[in-house]
């Protein structure tokens, strides 16, 4: 006896529904123009929208970051016999090991060592003036910068050399050289005024090594400054005292964060909030778009449903058909609201003298979106035109 075969309905290749779902399209240009327009308007006002709050919240940081949101100081205390404390000599090697931070430089006085602009200045006329040693990189760690002349490098730092700050140069006035303990040291650069540590200011800045090589400066740490990763400065400060002085952690005084960092962080959550409000309002919008074009594309193509399932299509076939449609439909007009989002940004931006800064999980996110917007909205008219029967179709035709 013949065995009798089923026949199964072949089944369409990625490439065959791209065909499929573009005929729809191509069959109602203006109608999937309009349609896919308004997809990529929501998704633009989307991107855009998220890109111009985090490109302005990226300036906000930019001038909250002047204000030393992350930087935090660690000086010696007193012992617990009222004497002044000394921070040990691997302090800053200490904590610079810590994590989150991300940098760390110091100075260090010499005491009794006075600066004078003359070798014929009285001995008590000092001016008020304060002699630091300090790290190469102490300009880069506390946002300082040059006014003229050039900062201590390595060759310098060796050398009779020193960096006035701006108060100090404005006391001394417009000299070559400055006189200090008995000898005469070649001024190669002036800063500007540093908002962060303003005790800068009035300060003559000499290199570690030269300090102590002509001025017996001791090689111990007064000030440490130190820059963290943001999120984690009241981590890095309730370790700090511990990491410098480890035997004595209650003889070191640490900075407390700046008043600035409490702000930042609110302003921070509200952007975060609309940001994210704003965004779903646009893609809903979007989506009901979809699901108006699909369903009406269902009704006026009826005879085409009911023409293909009496060829041989399956309810299986219909729903992937409108499905596909409907998502190439959407990917459309999202890649074009993505495109639309980043130039609206950058421009806006540019404009208003901001980073541009658009993220990229606003662009994956704006196009995963509207590949689920596709799905979504074409699932409803796809189950209703393979619900209709072939006759059925045909008559409503």
């Amino acid at each position: 006896m013949p065995r009798t075969r089923t026949l199964r309905p072949a089944r369409l290749s990625a490439t065959d529904l791209f065909r499929l779902g573009g005929s729809g399209l191509r069959a109602r240009p203006l109608r999937a123009v309009l349609s896919a327009l308004g997809i990529a308007i929501g998704i633009a006002a989307m991107v855009s929208v998220v890109g111009i709050g985090t490109s302005s919240r990226a300036a906000l940081d930019r001038a909250l970051a002047q204000l030393g949101t992350n930087m935090l100081t660690v000086a010696p205390g007193n012992t617990m016999f009222g004497e002044d404390a000394t921070l040990p000599d691997d302090a800053l090697p200490m904590i610079e090991r810590i994590g989150p931070v991300t940098g760390a430089t110091a100075v260090g006085t010499v005491a009794g060592t006075p600066v004078y602009r003359s070798d014929r200045i009285p001995a008590g006329e000092t001016g008020g003036l304060s002699l630091q040693a300090a790290q190469l990189d102490l300009l880069t760690t506390v946002g300082a910068t040059i006014n003229h002349g050039t900062w201590l490098n390595a060759a310098t730092a060796n050398y009779p050399a020193v960096v006035l700050g701006s108060a100090a140069a404005r006391r001394l006035g417009d000299v070559p050289s400055v006189y200090i303990g008995g000898r005469w040291y070649r001024v190669i650069g002036v800063l500007d005024a540093v908002p962060l540590a303003p005790e800068l200011d009035g300060a003559v800045l000499i290199g570690w090594e030269a300090a102590k090589q002509y001025l017996s400066f001791d090689g111990h740490a007064t000030t440490i400054y130190t820059r963290s990763v943001e999120s984690q400065v009241e981590n890095v400060r309730a370790v700090l005292a511990a990491t410098a002085n480890p035997e004595s952690p209650d003889e070191v005084n640490v900075s407390k964060p700046s008043e600035a960092l409490t702000p930042k962080r609110a302003a921070n959550s509200t952007y975060n909030a609309l940001l994210l409000g704003l965004g779903a309002v646009a893609l809903l919008v979007g989506g009901i778009g979809v699901a108006n074009t699909m369903v009406i594309s269902v009704l006026e193509r009826r005879a085409e449903i009911g023409l293909r399932r009496s060829l041989g299509a399956t309810r299986g076939n219909i729903r992937v058909q409108f499905v596909s449609e409907s998502l190439l439909l959407s990917a459309l007009g999202g890649a074009g609201g993505v495109l639309g989002g980043f130039l609206v940004t950058g421009l806006y931006a540019i404009s208003r003298d901001w980073p541009t800064v658009v993220p990229d999980w606003v662009i994956g996110g704006g196009l995963a979106a509207t590949v689920a917007i596709g799905v979504i909205a074409g699932l409803y008219p796809a189950i209703r035109a393979a619900r209709l029967a072939p006759t059925e179709a045909l008559a409503a035709a």
